[in-house]
């Protein structure tokens, strides 16, 4: 059957009452997931995968991608009312979406994360709809060098988060890329900087990073102002709780931005939301009329990388559905569940199994309508969160920080990782370094170093194969373009000045 006529049949199976009603309980689910830090979608589809092995394979595929993609809308709560990602991928909507909160327009910031994640979403839906199957094609065109070259660019980005300060935002970077190889190598299974302690021989959890260095710093350092009576200022009216049409109008290209980069990075596999999001964030600062407001609470900032957290998802169900190949380890469990089911994922999966395929895939139109009746209702009343007072609030973060590093492995040595980690981003704080770097550093750098390595081992340690792939050569210029241009910015202020002085 053609493209239309296979999406009529997935809306027939999508409306099904049964196939509705789980659909509704995975998207409710999964905003759940979302707001909590340390659970994440991965963890709870897999707790949950055993209950659906007695339901239809449609409602259970249904209800587990409903999780997927609902966690995504949650996740940026947290982020904008306190600062605390509890995703990789929620990192970069607290750098203005936080920001926003502390003008007093966190009900604004909400409303733009849930509007870009519906409009992100179902743009990321009709691309799988539509052009699937050439994406995955292209995808597959991606190897080891290309990967590499993938992630030098999202490196490259850090000139774009750093601030006034390029030197520390490149030590903030460094940092980042150490700790990524905190743990045992893959390729030799030798332990590095793990000091002798057995707890650090599987790495450092993302989320100790990002919570101890976003969440805690700010609570540290907002302790140390005697002066500040509230965390964040209360928005008040109706105006205030939801974006204005200014907002909105000023996030349009950011939605599309976001859409587009979050899909295409989305279908690449192992490259995953969090890349999208800096990615989209490092295009929209970049094309951007006033960059230099980046980073204090801008609604473009925060439009672009929800986009793109939320249109990777459906890129990333490009490669499993039509290749069976899983991008990450939510789509991992995926795939282990349409095997256990029975179902192939590949070429034939749409001509074998349509009411799956079709059934998914109309269903996450209307997940993307749910989730956006569920989110911008919720809007005021996770605003009034900001009414609680501080002598309540600072112990509550500090409680559900601990017991999201605490949940990660049951390990006590996590939450002592936590407090390192929240006095280190206290510390970067107070003497003016970026944070954002280093989590860029962190999410970035064990993939990076394995894709490094099996490019050189395919070219038997030779660098020059990789500049003779034009895409992976194409990416490297990218990005060494783009970490040039705060130096021939600087060069430019000079020579200004110079025929300034001697006019």
């Amino acid at each position: 059957m053609d493209t239309f006529s296979g999406l009529l049949h997935g809306f027939s199976v999508a409306f099904q009452p049964a196939n509705l009603f789980w659909c509704f309980v995975g998207c409710f689910l999964g905003t759940i997931v979302g707001i909590l830090p340390g659970l994440g979608p991965a963890a709870t589809i897999a707790m949950l995968l055993p209950l659906t092995f007695q339901m239809d394979p449609s409602g259970g595929i249904i209800m587990l991608c409903g999780i997927y993609y609902g966690a995504k809308y949650g996740g940026s709560t947290t982020s904008i009312l306190l600062n605390m990602p509890g995703e990789a991928s929620s990192v970069v909507s607290c750098l203005d979406g936080y920001q926003m909160a502390r003008k007093g327009r966190a009900g604004a910031a909400l409303g733009i994360a849930a509007i870009a994640s519906f409009i992100a979403g179902t743009v990321g839906v009709v691309a799988l709809t539509v052009v699937a199957p050439p994406i995955a094609a292209f995808a597959l065109s991606f190897s080891s060098p290309e990967y590499f070259a993938l992630m030098c660019l999202g490196l490259s980005l850090v000139v774009l988060l750093t601030g006034p300060s390029l030197v520390k935002g490149l030590l903030s970077l460094l940092i980042g890329l150490w700790l990524a190889s905190i743990g045992t190598d893959l390729f030799t299974a030798q332990s590095r900087f793990t000091f002798g302690r057995s707890e650090l021989l599987g790495g450092i959890e993302f989320m100790i990073v990002a919570i101890g260095v976003f969440a805690l710093s700010e609570v540290l350092a907002s302790i140390e102002n005697r002066e500040q009576t509230r965390l964040l200022p209360v928005p008040r009216g109706l105006r205030n709780l939801l974006p204005s049409w200014e907002e909105l109008k000023a996030c349009r290209f950011a939605f599309l931005n976001g859409s587009v980069v979050g899909f295409i990075v989305g279908v690449l596999p192992g490259a995953g939301s969090a890349i999208a999001s800096f990615i989209s964030y490092g295009v929209e600062k970049a094309v951007s009329r006033h960059p230099e407001k980046f980073g204090t609470g801008v609604p473009e900032g925060l439009a672009a990388p929800e986009g793109a957290n939320n249109a990777d998802t459906g890129g990333a169900l490009v490669p499993l559905l039509t290749l069976g190949i899983p991008g990450g380890g939510t789509t991992a469990i995926l795939l282990s569940a349409l095997v256990f089911w029975g179902i192939k994922p590949g070429p034939l999966m749409i001509t074998e199994s349509p009411d799956i395929f079709w059934g998914l895939v109309a269903s996450m139109y209307i997940g993307n309508v749910v989730l956006l009746i569920l989110n911008l209702p919720l809007v005021p009343l996770f605003a009034q969160i900001l009414r609680i007072p501080v002598y309540v609030l600072f112990p509550l973060i500090f409680g559900i920080a601990i017991v999201g590093a605490y949940s990660t492995s049951g390990q006590i040595f996590d939450v002592a990782l936590l407090a390192i980690f929240g006095l280190l981003g206290y510390l970067m704080v107070k003497f003016g370094f970026p944070t954002a770097p280093l989590i860029l550093g962190f999410v970035l750098g064990d993939p990076m170093e394995r894709a490094l390595r099996q490019s050189l081992m395919m070219s038997q340690g030779d660098f020059l194969p990789m500049l003779s792939r034009p895409l992976a050569a194409g990416m490297l210029c990218l990005a060494v373009l783009i970490l040039l241009v705060p130096f021939l910015g600087q060069i430019n202020r000079w020579r200004v000045r110079a025929i300034t002085e001697t006019v």
